[in-house]
């Protein structure tokens, strides 16, 4: 069983309780229809689990099949270099079949980001060495594919459907009622 090689720290982007029993990882893509149609089942774990789940995402943009998907994920984190990586990050998959420089753009604007930083960070690629290290990080964990996930350090073997992201989320938290 795969686990993950690099832990969560202070430097992922994190949302939820630091303390939350179960910490849900996704390797994803901003391009991926996997990936995207994954955000909208997070979003409703995360409404479902609520303090009792922690959820972090890191980038594994796959560039030879979606090559917005590096760019992408530099305009997210030079969003949370700003303090804004969570609504630039749902911006993205919620307009997924938009992306590209205009959308990176306006959605920016919308966040009261500097174009011309925006621009001159895409330009100079500032985040890329950010992305490659969650990256090689999801390559030593095994990750090959996304959108892959890991629960309390464990890779999640079953499908990314809710009921099989629920009932592998339900068997932690019980075993750690157990445990208790």
């Amino acid at each position: 069983m795969a686990t993950l090689k690099v832990p969560v720290t202070q430097n992922d982007h994190i949302q939820g309780n630091n303390d939350a029993p179960v910490t849900l990882v996704e390797y994803g893509d901003y391009q991926c229809p996997f990936c995207g149609r994954a955000y909208y089942l997070i979003k409703q774990l995360q409404k479902e689990y609520g303090p009792q789940l922690r959820f972090a995402f890191r980038n594994f943009p796959l560039s030879e099949m979606h090559p917005l998907a590096e760019p992408a994920a530099e305009v997210a984190e030079f969003a949370g270099a700003h303090g804004r990586f969570w609504e630039m990050h749902d911006g993205l998959y919620e307009n997924q079949d938009s992306l590209g420089l205009p959308l990176f753009v306006e959605l920016s604007d919308d966040l009261g980001l500097p174009e011309t930083g925006l621009r001159r960070a895409l330009a100079d690629h500032q985040f890329l060495p950010k992305i490659r290290a969650d990256f090689l990080g999801g390559v030593r964990s095994g990750v090959n594919g996304t959108p892959t996930f890991f629960i309390n350090g464990t890779r999640h073997e079953g499908s990314y459907e809710y009921e099989d992201l629920a009932a592998d989320i339900d068997a932690r938290l019980a075993r750690q009622s157990k445990a208790a």
